[in-house]
């Protein structure tokens, strides 16, 4: 199964947003039928006054809605444009142009915003919003919510449907990372030891507590580091670069900042991880041993409120 990576819609205050998904496209030049959920590059059959008939091959011909139609390139008969096809409200294919906050295959953070009697339905960014059934939900969900999800294409219905359920949409063969590698997290929930995220869109992995200097949340969108790659197959992350060319570039940035503030910096080893994280985005831990590495070299002074260059 291809899977997609996406800047999707997150909840209030996380970093991120809706942006280009960077899955690729179906050419139908290749194939006998639409990939549904999915963008795919069609050729324009006619025109009509109310939009372009596209060529679907074994689905048949699939509408373009005029107001979906590019106003800057205007579109000819056995041209080819690049459109997301579903089905709409009265359980039609068909295409538009409007940007989807994910498709087939992603994983994403959507907010519910309506619920009925056989699940909540989620804004995705199109017309007709997508439907996770009660059966896929792994906790009960209400109006405002956002929850984590895996879009798919029902078997039978080839309708799009999102589930919480993700284990069985994710890699179990053995990851092949190593430690340091920079990798994209999709931050999952939080747990007793840590917050799950999603690496890369393929695994499993744990943001440790002690690893988590800010506060995250569901649906987040992070760059984070592979720390470890343990002997149960399990991976620890991080949030910020690990190993020693990482410790060395803190020290260098330390340093840097008590020059442009005279030698003194009100940061010690007492200060709040939330004061360490805004100066440096690292955690608390990271920074008492960077500081600590610079008392031992004989460049800075410890104080109980501050730091100071020698």
């Amino acid at each position: 199964m291809r899977r997609c990576n996406a800047r999707q819609s997150e909840p209030p205050g996380t970093r991120g947003g809706i942006g280009l998904l960077q899955c690729p496209l179906t050419d139908f030049r290749n194939h006998s039928m639409a990939d549904i959920g999915r963008f795919n590059r069609l050729q324009v059959l006619k025109h009509t006054g109310f939009g372009l008939y596209l060529n679907g091959g074994n689905d048949g011909d699939i509408l373009l809605p005029k107001r979906y139609i590019p106003k800057d390139k205007p579109s000819e008969v056995g041209d080819w444009l690049d459109v997301f096809i579903y089905f709409d409200s009265e359980d039609k294919i068909i295409a538009t142009t409007e940007q989807p906050k994910a498709q087939v295959g992603d994983f994403v953070s959507l907010k519910v915003i309506a619920k009925n009697n056989v699940g909540v339905f989620l804004d995705w960014g199109l017309p007709k919003d997508v439907l996770l059934p009660f059966s896929e939900q792994k906790r009960p969900l209400e109006v405002g919510d956002y929850a984590v999800v895996h879009l798919y294409l029902d078997k039978h219905t080839s309708r799009v449907i999102a589930t919480s359920r993700l284990d069985r949409y994710l890699d179990k063969t053995p990851a092949r990372y190593k430690a340091g590698d920079p990798v994209d997290l999709l931050i999952v929930e939080r747990t007793d030891l840590g917050h799950k995220a999603i690496i890369n869109g393929l695994h499993w992995g744990l943001v440790h507590k002690n690893e988590a200097f800010k506060f995250l949340r569901g649906g987040q969108r992070e760059q984070g580091y592979i720390r470890e790659m343990r002997a149960d197959g399990k991976i620890s992350l991080s949030l910020q670069p690990v190993g020693t060319a990482a410790a060395d570039q803190l020290q260098d940035q330390i340093l840097q900042k008590l020059l442009d503030n005279n030698g003194q910096l009100a940061l010690s080893d007492k200060s709040t991880p939330e004061a360490i994280s805004r100066a440096f985005g690292v955690s608390k831990g990271n920074f008492k041993k960077a500081i600590g590495g610079l008392l031992k070299q004989g460049k800075i002074s410890i104080h109980s409120d501050h730091i100071e260059l020698l």
